[in-house]
């Protein structure tokens, strides 16, 4: 056996373990409302999840042997929330050295212990997108998670097999305002440019790897390899299809700018995230095949943010853009439920197509649908149940189950639900004044309104 054999069987038996460690489980839901959400409204009806997968969903199921059982009766059971923008389980997101880092990624840096990604699951959320953050024009590579909270693995929480992603940017952010001292790019103008450089460069290496790898077949040949690049190995990959580009982006022009840029390098797979103004482009963006995940009605936070609408996911929708609803906060992963039922009041979206927006399309974004979104037979048994409808005001996640595993049980979840608190850890109480016992409110005021020039007003 040589050496490459040796490697292979190594990285088998270290793989075989990683997914030894995945926790795997069986449970019998019992006479719930299920909302498959592509395949209709049941109800009275049981889903049974075996070894983790979703395999019988009907009525009058009877429960294995040693399976546990949760009676659904008055409840709502709903596939598990997906959100296409987090940053949880990340401690850090950007690494801004570089208007263009595709050689780091997200996934070497999970943190597994944040309690937050047991709020997540409170809120019925078993799968988020750790991304890179908007420094670069072009940044790192991002992680899909399953909330698999408990385990101190931070292999455990990577979804397994899920496709390679990345993130980019435009705007503000990649440009610093222009205040960047010589970094490129400083405009909007050199946001396009960098990426362009960017990919031309990507195209040039993998010709010189395929020239190289051609005369290397020759007999005699003695050339030497180009020299190896990650940047380039994950630019040429987005090139070739195996990395979902999602780009940072709020204004319309720039939408049609990276439309542009991707159609001239032939990329296809491509997810606009935050998408403010998606609706003055949304047919634009239909006809490229590109999707969009957006907030439910944040805007007007920054000035680039200056123009959108509450009824944004739903013009979206209407023009046929696979749509979602995205946190991009630690907050609102815990109520995506309440955030796209505001669809609903928005654009009058039905209940399908409501719950799609975190579920089933958000899942599309990520290349894992046929895994998860939507409560079918042979997919993973990655489920939230409700009290009340998940789109009403009164919706409250009672369990969410991921893989078969109850993660979270309203019920019956201690209070503390740390992974690691410390009983003897001491808190600082120390009382810091700020030097200040009055109010400052409208303070220089006066002086302000004193020193005016009153004939023009």
């Amino acid at each position: 056996m040589n050496m490459k054999h040796i490697f292979a069987v190594i990285a088998a038996c270290f793989a075989s373990v990683a997914m030894a460690q995945v926790e795997r489980g069986n449970v019998l839901i019992k006479n719930g409302t299920v909302l498959t959400v592509t395949k209709g409204t049941l109800t009275n009806t049981d889903v049974l999840i075996k070894d983790g997968k979703i395999s019988q969903i009907g009525k009058a199921i009877a429960a294995p042997a040693g399976v546990r059982t949760i009676d659904a009766t008055g409840l709502f059971v709903m596939p598990g929330i997906i959100d296409a923008h987090s940053h949880i389980g990340l401690e850090s997101i950007n690494e801004g050295t570089n208007s263009i880092t595709p050689e780091v990624h997200t996934g070497d840096a999970v943190s597994p212990f944040q309690v937050i990604i047991y709020r997540a699951l409170a809120g019925g959320c078993t799968v988020s997108h750790a991304l890179h953050g908007s420094a670069n024009s072009i940044g790192g590579q991002s992680q899909t998670l399953k909330h698999r909270y408990g385990t101190f693995d931070p292999e455990v929480m990577k979804m397994e097999g899920a496709p390679r992603t990345i993130k980019f940017a435009l705007g503000e952010n990649p440009t610093g305002h222009g205040r960047r001292d010589g970094q490129q790019p400083q405009t909007r103008m050199g946001v396009e440019f960098v990426i362009r450089k960017a990919f031309t460069e990507a195209k040039e290496y993998n010709e010189k790897w395929e020239t190289y790898n051609k005369n290397k077949a020759t007999k005699g040949f003695r050339g030497t390899p180009p020299a190896y690049s990650l940047r380039y190995e994950t630019l040429s990959d987005i090139l070739k299809g195996n990395i979902i580009l999602h780009c940072h982006s709020y204004r319309a022009d720039e939408i049609q700018m990276l439309l542009k840029v991707c159609k001239d390098f032939g990329i296809t797979k491509v997810v606009f995230q935050h998408t403010n103004e998606g609706f003055k482009v949304a047919p634009e963006i239909a006809a490229a095949g590109a999707m969009a995940s957006v907030f439910a009605d944040w805007w007007q936070y920054k000035l680039e943010v200056y123009f959108s609408t509450a009824y944004n996911a739903a013009i979206l929708v209407r023009n046929g853009v696979v749509t979602s609803i995205n946190s991009d906060s630690p907050d609102l992963i815990r109520h995506l439920y309440h955030e796209t039922g505001k669809t609903q009041k928005y654009g009058g979206l039905s209940d399908d197509e409501a719950l799609s927006l975190i579920t089933i399309n958000p899942a599309k974004q990520l290349g894992i649908e046929s895994r998860v979104g939507s409560l079918e037979t042979g997919k993973d048994g990655d489920v939230a149940i409700f009290k009340n409808h998940p789109l009403s005001i009164y919706g409250v996640p009672q369990f969410t189950i991921v893989d078969g595993i109850v993660r979270f049980d309203r019920g019956k979840d201690p209070a503390d639900m740390r992974l690691m608190p410390d009983p003897k850890q001491t808190i600082d109480v120390t009382l810091f004044e700020s030097g200040f016992d009055h109010d400052n409110c409208m303070q220089d005021a006066l002086t302000l309104f004193e020193g005016e020039d009153t004939e023009h007003n």
